[in-house]
């Protein structure tokens, strides 16, 4: 073995890291969204500060928990679990493969759960991720999963980040499962000009249910809360989920 149980919180390894209970949230976290950047886990792990998340980040990297990639110019790069730590939370094999196309997908899933938990107040641990929906299914049934739900007022929400259209039957076949399946079906896209908005838009006559947000305002929330700039939904015209 490799580790020893120093405490109920701690694990010393031969790395000589001791492994504490806010890293292996940090794991199971990079785990169950597929991949995050640096800023991200320092809100889902609740750091007081960037600086103090990624010299911990580095540690876990160099104790081989996880690893860290610089994939495509321009963007931060991205951290995954590797099959050590995912051995350390049970999580099976780790996923070794990743699309690129998907990276940016993924990065605005995080942002977008966010900003429901900064402008909305939705706890991050009442948010079930598709690859958490996924593992619910079990391995026998392979649908299409919503990128995240979760429950507000007794209400059941789905969250989809649409940056690419999909062709136009498993389009309709997503909102019509979304509109059996949950109350509200909030779909994030690049801006309401857009043929996936248009689509969506006109969707609507058929399934009430469906509400559009554009990446763009949850992006500038992002850049508000890096100011220091708290606005309401109702002050900044984004969806109210009071309602």
């Amino acid at each position: 073995m490799s580790r020893e149980v120093v405490d109920s919180g701690k694990i010393e390894d031969k790395s000589k890291l001791v492994v504490l209970e806010r890293d292996r949230k940090i794991i199971r976290e990079i785990d169950r969204w597929r991949v995050c950047q640096g800023r991200h886990i320092k809100e889902l792990a609740e750091f007081s500060g960037q600086r103090a998340c990624d010299r911990r980040l580095r540690k876990l990297v160099q104790a081989g928990y996880i690893s860290r990639e610089k994939i495509l110019y321009g963007v931060a790069g991205i951290y995954r679990v590797t099959n050590k730590g995912a051995k350390l939370e049970g999580l099976g094999n780790a996923r070794n493969k990743i699309r690129i196309e998907q990276i940016r997908h993924d990065i605005a899933v995080l942002d977008t759960a966010i900003y429901f938990n900064k402008v909305h107040g939705i706890a991050y641990k009442d948010i079930r991720t598709e690859i958490e929906l996924h593992r619910l299914d079990g391995f026998g049934k392979r649908t299409h999963r919503p990128d995240f739900v979760f429950k507000k007022d007794g209400k059941t929400i789905c969250v989809e980040i649409e940056l690419a259209l999909k062709s136009k039957n498993r389009f309709e076949n997503i909102m019509s499962n979304n509109f059996l399946d949950y109350e509200r079906q909030i779909w994030i896209v690049p801006d309401l000009e857009c043929k996936i908005a248009k689509t969506l838009q006109n969707s609507k006559i058929m399934y009430s249910n469906i509400e559009i947000l554009e990446l763009s305002q949850i992006q500038e929330t992002k850049e508000n809360e890096d100011d220091g700039i708290f606005t309401s939904p109702m002050e900044s015209g984004l969806i109210d989920l009071e309602i």
